[in-house]
Formats: structure tokens, C-alpha cells, sequence
């Protein structure tokens, strides 16, 4: 396995060939400064209505001991903003590389890391598989709200595991991982079947805000039940793509009365 990181990079062809070598890819300025502190203001307004009403979420990979993570679900229905990172072009453009047309949006959530804790079990996301698993069966496209440090609680991998095609082994939790340490305003491609884990928040006052869209080969049921968590106006809206994404377009599956739904 890989020790280091790749370099960040705006180069498409340069993250595509990382994410072969090393199973990610940081690709810098994905977000505009302007679109940044759009998305940055929209995500932490839901996380604090969800507090505020008694609806913080945990997510499976937490501890159960540690209660610093928030995750916010359904990012969709929450701001048509992450509808722009969902369907963002140069994360398209990699998914494509790798997984082909048409995928499927699996979810698109945050999980924000608060000071004094935060850190997750070391996983890879295409858990829903059997091993070994035989390729690519999904990816992750990550979006570093704030900017992410080994102190905060940075998103930690270990480069070049994707190659193991397996989930890490219990004697293997503790695996030597490497921080992932980036600017707000990058993105982070990882494919599903790296290792990686929410690292622990050191600082006394920091929030670390990340946005995840995982998405998968269309023969996978979705994590998020889009056809009943949706805002309907979220659809009504929605591009052809978008809707392609979240299942509304289908081509072979998903069919109905041996046509697309949309």
C-alpha cells in the first residue's frame, strides 16, 4: 500500500490517475469562494434546525460512546445548493471515469465533527458487497466545508488499500492512517473501496463541516429512499442529470410498464 497522498491538483487527468495509484484524489478550488460560503451557511443553518428541534442524527461507523459527530441527511431537501455539488462537473466527470453512465446518487449527507472527539471505526463504503469484492462498486465525492486539519479532525485513509478489494479486519482497525489536510473549498474523490475514517477533533473550538454524495453502479438500492425523502419541489426542478441520479430516469432497471419514469 501507498504511504503518502496524492499532491492536490486542478488537473482532471492528473485526479484520475490518484485515485488509480492512491484510491483518492484531492482536487483544490472546486468551489468558487462565492459558492463556498453559499453552501458553508446553508449546511450549518440545517445542522442548527436539526439540533433545535431535537434531530441530530449519529451515523453507523460512529462510536457509540462518542456523541461530537452530527450527521444531516437528505441534503437535498434541505437547500437546492447541494443539488449544485451533487451534480457538480468535474465530480461527474470522474465518476464517469470509473463507474460509467448512468450511476445513481446513493445519498448525499454532512457530518460535522465538533471539538473533543469525532473519530469513526475505519471502513470502506462498499460494505454492501460480498468479499472480495470484485471492482469498483461505488465512490465518494467529499467536499471540505472547512478546511481540514490533523487537529480537527481531518478525514483519515490508508492510500492504496483499495487494492485489498476487502473491508479492513478487526486486528487491522488500527491501521496506520495518513490525515487528509486541505483547504476549504476542495474536493475529495475517494473510491468505495478505500479505508478511511473521521479522524478526532483536538481542538477546543473547532467545527469540521464535510459534505459526502456517495454514489453507485444503478444496480444498487440507494441508501437514501429518494422517491419518498425528496422535496417534491427539489424534483420539479431538477435537472435531467439530477434525475438520472436519484432514479427518476431510468434506463433498464427501475422501469415502469417497461419504460423510464420520467
Amino acid at each position: 500500500m501507498s504511504s503518502g497522498l496524492p499532491k492536490p491538483t486542478r488537473d482532471l487527468a492528473q485526479a484520475e490517475q490518484d485515485i488509480r495509484d492512491f484510491g483518492l484524489c484531492l482536487f483544490e478550488g472546486a468551489l468558487a469562494p462565492e459558492q463556498h460560503a453559499r453552501v458553508r451557511d446553508a449546511l450549518y443553518r440545517a445542522a442548527a434546525d436539526d439540533r433545535a428541534r431535537g434531530r441530530e442524527a449519529k451515523f453507523g461507523f460512529d462510536y457509540a460512546h462518542d456523541d461530537t459527530n452530527q450527521r444531516v441527511w437528505n441534503l437535498l431537501s434541505r437547500d437546492p445548493v447541494f443539488a449544485d455539488l451533487a451534480e457538480h462537473p468535474s465530480a461527474l466527470h470522474l465518476l464517469k471515469q470509473f463507474l460509467g453512465w448512468p450511476i445513481l446518487l446513493s445519498n448525499i449527507s454532512a457530518n460535522i465533527t465538533g471539538p473533543g472527539g469525532g473519530e469513526m471505526v475505519l471502513h470502506a463504503d462498499q460494505i454492501f458487497m460480498p468479499m472480495p469484492w470484485s471492482g469498483i462498486q461505488g465512490m465518494n465525492v467529499g467536499w471540505c466545508i472547512d478546511r481540514f486539519t490533523e487537529d480537527n479532525g481531518a478525514t483519515r485513509v490508508v492510500p492504496g488499500s483499495h487494492r485489498l478489494n476487502r473491508m479492513p479486519e478487526e486486528s487491522e482497525l488500527a491501521s496506520d492512517s495518513v490525515p487528509i489536510e486541505a483547504a476549504a473549498g476542495t474536493m475529495l474523490v475517494m473510491e468505495g473501496r478505500l479505508w478511511h475514517k473521521t479522524g478526532w477533533n483536538r481542538t477546543r473550538d473547532e467545527r469540521r463541516g464535510a459534505i459526502f454524495g456517495f454514489y453507485t453502479l444503478p444496480i444498487y438500492r440507494t441508501q437514501e429512499n429518494w422517491f419518498l425523502s425528496l422535496n417534491p419541489t427539489e424534483r420539479l426542478h431538477a435537472s435531467d442529470t439530477m434525475l438520472a441520479l436519484l432514479g427518476y430516469k431510468a434506463e433498464g432497471l427501475g422501469l415502469v410498464n417497461g419504460r423510464s419514469p420520467l
